[in-house]
Formats: C-alpha cells, sequence, structure tokens
C-alpha cells in the first residue's frame, strides 16, 4: 500500500504522529536511499494533521537516521544509524556490519608494546609496569568512519600479538583462534560526550560534535580479564541497544526501591 492509499485514524487513542511517523517508516522501506518524501504541506493536506504534527513525525525519523533534512531543498531517505546491540551479545565489528549490510574496513593507527600505567593496570588486574600491547583502529563501515578505539592486552597472555595485520584480522577471532581464549562475558560503561580533537579528525567530524563514549573490559573463560577498551563513536551514525529483561529490572527494583 503506498503512501497515498494510507490514513490516520483519530478514533484511536494514538497519538496522530506516531500514527504519521509508522506511515512514513514503512514508505522509507520502498525508497532508495536519497529519494525525497512528500513535503510537510503535501503530508498536512493528506493526512489532515497539523504541521506540528507533521514535524515531530519528521523530527523523530531524522533523529533515528532514516531521514535526512536538507536546507531549502527537502528531506531525504538516508542509511539509518549503525545499531549496536550492546546485551544480546559480544558480536565482532565486522560481522556485526555484514550482518546489517554493511561494508566494514579497518585501519589500524598504531600497534604497539607499552608499560601499563595504574589504570590499565587496575582494569587488567596486572601490576603498574607490566607490558601491555596497545592497539589503536579506525573502525569504518561502507567508508565511513564509525568509531576510533584504543585496545589494551596482557602481553604476557597474548605473545607475537604486535606481528598481526588488524586491517585483516579481527581481534576477537585472533583471540579465540590463535591464543585459545574463550571471551565469556563483557562489563561496559557509556557515556555521551563531546568528541574531543584528538578523535574528531578521524571520525571526519568537527571536535566538540556529540558522540558516544564506551569502555569495555572482556573476560576469558578463567574470568580473568583480558582486553580493556575505550571508543569513541560518531554520535550521527551510531546508536545503541539495549534490552532489560525480567529478572535484570526485578534486580534493579529491589536495589533501588523502584
Amino acid at each position: 500500500m503506498s503512501l497515498k492509499e494510507k490514513s490516520i485514524d483519530k478514533g484511536i487513542p494514538v497519538p496522530l504522529y506516531y500514527q504519521l511517523k509508522l506511515h512514513l517508516h514503512e514508505h522509507i522501506k520502498s525508497c532508495r536511499i536519497g529519494d525525497a518524501i512528500p513535503t510537510e504541506t503535501e503530508l498536512c493536506d493528506h493526512f489532515e494533521v497539523s504541521r506540528p504534527t507533521v514535524r515531530q513525525a519528521i523530527t523523530e525519523l531524522v533523529t533515528e537516521g532514516y531521514l535526512t533534512r536538507s536546507k531549502g531543498k527537502g528531506t531525504f531517505v538516508t542509511k539509518p544509524k549503525v545499531s549496536r546491540d550492546f546485551l544480546l551479545a559480544m558480536q565482532s565489528f565486522n560481522q556485526e556490519m555484514i550482518d546489517t549490510g554493511r561494508r566494514p574496513s579497518t585501519r589500524v593507527l598504531a600497534l604497539s608494546t607499552t608499560a601499563a600505567d595504574d589504570a590499565i593496570a587496575d582494569k587488567l588486574q596486572i601490576a603498574a609496569g607490566d607490558p601491555v600491547f596497545f592497539l589503536r583502529r579506525l573502525r569504518s563501515a561502507d567508508g565511513k568512519p564509525i568509531m576510533v578505539v584504543n585496545s589494551f592486552l596482557t602481553a604476557a597472555r597474548v605473545p607475537g600479538f604486535d606481528s598481526h595485520d588488524f586491517g585483516r584480522v579481527g581481534l576477537h577471532s585472533l583471540l579465540i583462534n590463535t591464543y585459545n581464549l574463550e571471551l565469556v562475558r563483557a562489563r561496559r560503561s557509556f557515556e555521551a560526550v563531546a568528541v574531543p580533537v584528538t578523535e574528531a579528525p578521524l571520525l571526519d567530524i568537527k571536535p566538540g560534535r556529540p558522540g558516544q563514549y564506551v569502555e569495555s573490559l572482556y573476560f576469558t573463560q578463567d574470568n580473568t580479564p583480558i582486553e580493556f577498551s575505550i571508543a569513541w563513536y560518531r554520535g550521527d551514525y551510531s546508536r545503541f541497544t539495549f534490552e532489560l529483561r525480567a529478572s535484570d529490572m526485578q534486580h534493579a527494583s529491589s536495589t533501588n526501591g523502584q
């Protein structure tokens, strides 16, 4: 059914903007990247709703990455933001991009051995000054940079780590297949930040633009931390999904008194 054949039901307790948003989202699925959607005036006239209603529906789709506005030209279909599920799986970046129909690529920015400072040593449960491998990468999808990630690994557990080409080899697949280190869980923290000056040029954005800062700590089958990473994501090209299970919500309720 085309957009012109759809209508809004004002007799049901579903917000008008949300009904319109669902219609537009369905319409977008049949469009190509770069196609224009009907103007605000056309949508107002067809669905018999106010301009604020139309704007709210479009604004949410722009925020979610399905549409992009061009001043003086209109609103156009764009490729949705890269969505990363941070609870359900520890899937590799490359596989996640492939599964969503994108072409992943990685550029190695640095690979060296260094001495762990107090903070890194605390994360990896080693002594300050112990050797760690430092790997810095720029991860992209369809040629567009998405994140810069710095990884620190305990050198004693991955001998010869710096001899591998991480532009071609995935870090976690290497840990599993070469070093027989099964990754069983990860602990992550997430923070909305202004992208720092050091990372912004790599992400092809201006310093201070909105981004996401994520710290991850990966554990092996013996419950020992093997990798600590810090990453900066482009805010305009990434979105994160978190899923709460009933047991998690019950635990939160009992601990928070809510």
